[in-house]
Formats: structure tokens, C-alpha cells, sequence
């Protein structure tokens, strides 16, 4: 049985012999959808200005995974401590997420800006919601016996939350930040799709303006690998300072 690196290397060379059969069995010109090799080639030769706009989308992406995992954490314990917040805020959290995050971009950026801050902003609100669902989830399932023996020793609701609520509640905080470092990507790239002038979202949108398909296909990879390092990471991060505390 493969471990799990060697499952992850076998499904990545399966993938890439697809995708360079399906360019060969259809005869696919480079503009339609390049190979893998020239896609390769591509990422080597434009390392420098690859590696540039990651930058910029990676400092979004981290940042706005921090505040959003802060505002989230933050907004479960009021939401798990207070009756009255969960009966106001609650179903305006439920509602925002009808919003589609594309009609949120154009507005960010007309207030923040083409710089970082609207795309921060974007990160941060469509990781806010399953950080903040999550973690209150895991509040509100604490075991009742250990609350009714705390109650029982006169322990306050401060206390209670602190020191019971909460440590057991971390496992699912770490399974929203799991989600979180998937979903915070999406809302960087979204923000630079609508209005930016760096970032790996806008140098996907030059190369495909300029019908650099092979550049578009690199800057694509790029991402993912990116999402997947950091949800790795995360995960990694999540479990040794949670759910094994």
C-alpha cells in the first residue's frame, strides 16, 4: 500500500499523462491547450516574473487567512456565548452567504482600491464563514456533563468558556482552517480577476489576453500547488497545536 506522498506523486504523473495524451489523440494546437512539456518549459523561462506575482497573491492569501481565522474564532465564541447574539448575528451570517462572492469584488475594490486591501478583504470574507460555522459548531456540541460539573463548582460562564468550551471546541476551529486554506486562494484570485495590476489572478488574465495559453497554464499550476502546500501546511499546524493540545 502507497503512502500518502507516493499516492500524491502517482496521481500527479497519471494526471499529466492524460492531460499529454488528450493533446496528442486530438492533435490540440498550443493555443487551445499546450502540453504539459511546454507548460514546463513556460514556468522555467518566466520563473522570475512567476514567482513575482505568487508573491504578491501568497501575501494576500496569508494575511487575509489570518484575519479571517481571528474574526471567525472570535465571532464563535460570541456567538456560543451570547443567546442573544446567536438570535441577531447568526442569521445575517446565514444570509451574507447568499451573496455571490463575484458581486462582492467590484464593491471592494471601488472602496479599498486596486492594492492589497480589497483582496484581502475578498480572502477574508469567504474563509470567515466556515471558520466562524466550524469552530461555533464544536462549542455548542461541548460534552454537557463536563458543563454541568463546572456549574456544580460554581464556575463561571467566563471560566466555563475558557477553560472547557473552548480547548474542547479547538478540533473543529482546526477543521475550519483546514477549509480555510482552500477557500482563502479563491477569494485572492477573485479580487485580482476583478481589478489589480499584480498577482498571479491578473497574470493569468494577461496571458490569456494575449493568448498565452502555455503562461495562463503555469500561472495556473502554480496556484494550485500553492493551495495545496498551504492547506498541507495548515492541516500540519492545525493538529499539532490543537487537536493533540
Amino acid at each position: 500500500m502507497m503512502r500518502g506522498w507516493q499516492s500524491a506523486v502517482a496521481s500527479a504523473v497519471l494526471g499529466l499523462a492524460l492531460w499529454q495524451g488528450v493533446v496528442w489523440a486530438y492533435d490540440l494546437p498550443r493555443f487551445i491547450l499546450p502540453g504539459p512539456v511546454l507548460v514546463a518549459e513556460t514556468m522555467w523561462k518566466s520563473r522570475a516574473l512567476i514567482a513575482e506575482h505568487t508573491l504578491i497573491t501568497a501575501t494576500e492569501v496569508l494575511i487575509g487567512l489570518v484575519l479571517g481565522a481571528v474574526l471567525g474564532g472570535l465571532s464563535a465564541i460570541g456567538l456560543a456565548a451570547s443567546p442573544m447574539a446567536r438570535s441577531l448575528v447568526k442569521p445575517l451570517l446565514v444570509f451574507s452567504q447568499a451573496i455571490p462572492v463575484f458581486a462582492l469584488a467590484p464593491i471592494l475594490t471601488l472602496w479599498l482600491g486596486y492594492g492589497l486591501g480589497s483582496k484581502i478583504a475578498m480572502a477574508v470574507i469567504i474563509i470567515y464563514f466556515p471558520v466562524t460555522s466550524s469552530f461555533f459548531d464544536a462549542l455548542m456540541r461541548t460534552n454537557p456533563d463536563w458543563l454541568g460539573l463546572a456549574r456544580v463548582m460554581g464556575a463561571r460562564p467566563a471560566r466555563i468558556m475558557w477553560h472547557i468550551r473552548i480547548p474542547a471546541a479547538l478540533p473543529g476551529f482546526a477543521s475550519g482552517l483546514r477549509l480555510a486554506a482552500v477557500y482563502a486562494p479563491i477569494g485572492a484570485i477573485i479580487g485580482e480577476w476583478v481589478g489589480a495590476s499584480k498577482g498571479l489572478g491578473y497574470l493569468m488574465l494577461l496571458a490569456n489576453g494575449r493568448a498565452k495559453i502555455d503562461l495562463m497554464f503555469a500561472a495556473l499550476i502554480v496556484l494550485a500547488i500553492f493551495t495545496i502546500l498551504l492547506h498541507v501546511a495548515v492541516g500540519k499546524l492545525a493538529e499539532k497545536l490543537f487537536e493533540r493540545a
